[in-house]
């Protein structure tokens, strides 16, 4: 099965946050094309309005469309930065709640996690975000089970990982998922990345 895949970008998105899990599920594409396989995943980046974005350190970044494109997607990666004036973005909110019923997953990294907990996508399950935001994650939410320690969290159709490379290791994770340890292993071989594939509460 082909996966539709759908990053979020905005003004000041933390690079590796967004372009690591991309390059993942890129090279994960390649691996299997190179074995004479189909892609697994078709990758879309989503800005709020049209135009490139400016992440953290200055680098801009395009997108493909927007949050007003009606359609759905298969999976939905919200990455970190400063999140301050995304989470209080009503159409970003009403973007992931509309695309969130038929989303098989919904995924953040690192201070993501603040945007699906401002669109009530968070329930009484484990989540976690970067070590320095634990305890605001917590404070602000704490009907919320935050846990530490540990790169990602995946129940499924919930995920979330720790602070900016660990999205890495979710997006390996999700590969090795839908495509198996094997191919996820060998994109991370490719990336030259070193991942072991051992699993995460």
């Amino acid at each position: 099965m082909r996966r539709s895949i759908a990053i979020l970008l905005f003004d000041d998105v933390e690079v590796l946050d967004a372009c690591g899990p991309f390059e993942v599920f890129s090279v994960a594409n390649r691996v299997a094309e190179r074995a004479g396989t189909a892609a697994l995943f078709d990758v879309t980046l989503v800005g709020i309005d049209d135009g490139a974005v400016r992440a953290r350190g200055g680098m801009r970044i395009g997108v493909d469309t927007t949050i007003d494109d009606p359609r759905g997607f298969d999976v939905v990666l919200v990455p970190g930065g400063v999140v301050d004036a995304v989470e209080a973005d009503s159409r970003v909110l009403q973007w992931l709640q509309r695309i969130r019923p038929t989303a098989e997953t919904v995924a953040s990294v690192c201070t993501g996690v603040f945007v699906l907990a401002a669109a009530g996508l968070l329930d009484e399950r484990p989540v976690t975000t970067h070590w320095e935001d634990l305890e605001l994650l917590g404070d602000r939410w704490p009907a919320l089970v935050v846990h530490e320690g540990v790169r990602y969290i995946d129940h499924g159709d919930l995920a979330t990982s720790a602070g900016i490379s660990a999205g890495l290791d979710l997006a390996l994770h999700l590969v090795a998922r839908w495509a198996g340890a094997d191919h996820a292993l060998a994109t991370a071989g490719q990336m030259d990345y070193d991942w072991s594939g051992a699993e995460h509460p």
